[in-house]
């Protein structure tokens, strides 16, 4: 990878869903060598999977240096709503070749979590935003969080993820503290 950056093939490179542990032991082995060390991560991120990106990296993002490009922002479409009312036929999870995606959302704590998704868009039809504009600024509130990884299977979806960065600033302390409160159950 350093001799990639020093030809300037690539600016910078990376890591996927390592543990700091491993990120701070290649940083440690690029540096004692005078090499580029990963500057990034690619981590799941979003309302419900935050353990990574909130707190096992935290050392990381001052220590390193470290950025994050996340993914899942959506949570495979929970925090979309799609889910809200049961299965829509038309999604992956109605497709035999995720049937593991099927098993998942049948289990007690995605309905859980569905329960939290309902109580979420009522937050978002309150700022007047959609549900997933919402999750997607959430993400990107957060300052350790360098850019965001969108899915989408119809391109007024994507049209729509883009404009989540227009939604950010309205979710001040008091907005962020009600979704917490959402998403710990209070």
């Amino acid at each position: 990878m350093s001799d990639l950056i020093a030809q300037g093939k690539v600016l910078y490179w990376g890591t996927s869903e390592w543990s700091a542990t491993a990120i701070l032991r290649a940083h440690a082995i690029a540096t004692e060598l005078h090499l580029a060390p990963p500057t990034m991560e690619q981590p799941q991120y979003n309302m419900f999977e935050r353990e990574k990106v909130e707190r096992e990296f935290l050392p990381l993002y001052e220590k390193v240096g470290l950025g994050t490009t996340v993914w899942s922002p959506l949570a495979s479409g929970l925090l979309t709503g799609k889910y809200n009312e049961g299965a829509p036929g038309d999604t992956r999870i109605s497709m035999p070749m995720y049937s593991w995606l099927r098993q998942q959302f049948e289990s007690d704590e995605v309905r859980n979590r569905l329960a939290k998704v309902k109580e979420l868009a009522k937050v978002a039809g309150e700022l007047g935003v959609t549900l997933p504009k919402l999750a997607l600024a959430w993400c990107l509130k957060n300052p350790n969080v360098s850019t965001v990884i969108t899915g989408a299977s119809k391109p007024e979806q994507v049209r729509e993820n883009m404009k989540a960065g227009e939604v950010v600033e309205q979710l001040d302390d008091g907005v962020m503290k009600r979704i917490e409160s959402i998403l710990q159950g209070a």
